[in-house]
């Protein structure tokens, strides 16, 4: 039976029982909107594993990757939304994945890109991405070139999608349900439009955690795409979308140093395991490089927090009992943006409220 205490360090862990809840409230949320289905974005988890719960039944996903596509589609998910901007170079590559049976679309905000997707010999769809106010990618629901890519893409137009990712600075349950609805009536205006000139529309797509959970209607809405709602983070958990003991994705590492002149400790997960993304720095409260748990996930060092990150060491402040530590003694870290802390490992340890490994699921990488 292999534990935690068994895993070289740093480690990527995976707690089943949290991800399971985290799913499950998900599902509930979007079962409140009839007809809407949860189309779950797969960039942050990039694994079989966690889709069959995520999406049992092989149902739609949303991914980021070339890589990704190809993995989920050798795995059985056929319906897919390639949810990054397409290059044209790239479209050989996706019409020869729906040649052998996928059917993964593609969302463009670029009139050379559509021309390109319309001309295309093999079979290829394409949604309009619109911009509700990210300010990222998109095109604007008023856009005189909103028409124009549909026009351009003919038969090919598979609907439009957008994403609130301006969502991140809400604060509050009340500023949240208002950026929702901003993002619901940019993309059904932008749906309708396209219908009163002729085009059919079948897919209007929309989503990000804090904005499928906050939505107060979906009128117009085929379909919502969320990911790390999956595993939540220190910033979800500030924005409202989880509960701190929801983080289901820790890093296990391992105390190397003790320095109590400075009162810290130095851990083997540095930049390169947690990623030095302070994405919670907008929040109310900056958990700088994320907060330090015991070794079976509680926080029961207070509020430490690691606080200097260089490429391999990790220095963690703060909190009651962390100058008890040993060296080799074992902690868990709660990462910032679980999307790049998970990106940096191959794989997870699975958990399930213990430090017993029930499983060890492999990840996608790379592009």
């Amino acid at each position: 039976m292999t534990t935690l205490d068994d895993l070289p360090t740093p480690a990527l862990v995976l707690d089943l029982g949290i991800l399971k809840r985290n799913l499950a409230r998900m599902a509930a949320a979007v079962a409140r909107h009839p007809g809407v289905v949860l189309r779950p974005h797969m960039k942050t988890a990039k694994s079989l594993e966690v889709a069959a719960l995520a999406a049992p039944g092989h149902g739609p996903i949303t991914v980021s990757t070339l890589a990704e596509a190809r993995y989920f589609a050798e795995g059985g998910y056929r319906d897919q939304i390639y949810a990054v901007g397409v290059t044209p170079r790239k479209l050989d590559a996706i019409a020869a994945l729906n040649a052998a049976g996928a059917a993964v679309k593609v969302i463009l905000d670029d009139a050379e890109v559509a021309r390109a997707v319309a001309a295309h010999p093999g079979p290829l769809a394409a949604l309009v991405e619109v911009d509700v106010g990210e300010g990222r990618g998109g095109v604007a629901p008023d856009s005189a070139l909103l028409p124009e890519l549909a026009a351009i893409l003919g038969p090919r137009l598979a609907g439009v999608m957008t994403h609130a990712g301006h969502s991140y600075a809400g604060r509050s349950a009340a500023e949240m349900a208002r950026i929702a609805e901003t993002e619901r009536a940019g993309v059904t205006g932008a749906a309708e439009r396209l219908r009163a000139a002729g085009h059919r529309v079948g897919i209007v797509s929309l989503g990000s955690s804090p904005t499928v959970l906050y939505a107060e209607r979906l009128d117009g809405v085929t379909e919502v795409r969320a990911g790390v709602y999956m595993f939540g983070d220190l910033l979800q958990m500030q924005l409202g979308v989880h509960e701190p003991e929801d983080i289901a994705l820790t890093v296990l590492a391992s105390v190397t140093g003790r320095k109590p002149e400075r009162q810290a400790v130095l851990l083997d997960a540095g930049a390169l395991a947690l990623s030095k993304d302070r994405s919670t720095q907008a929040a109310p409260r900056d958990y700088q490089f994320g907060r330090v748990l015991g070794a079976d996930g509680t926080p029961c060092f207070g509020e430490a927090l690691v606080v200097r990150t260089h490429q391999e060491h990790g220095e963690a402040r703060g909190g009651e009992g962390l100058l008890d530590l040993h060296l080799g003694d074992l902690v868990r870290v709660a990462p910032n943006h679980a999307c790049l802390t998970a990106a940096a490992f191959d794989r997870y340890h699975v958990v399930d409220g213990s430090r017993q490994v029930v499983a060890v699921w492999n990840r996608i990488n790379g592009w």
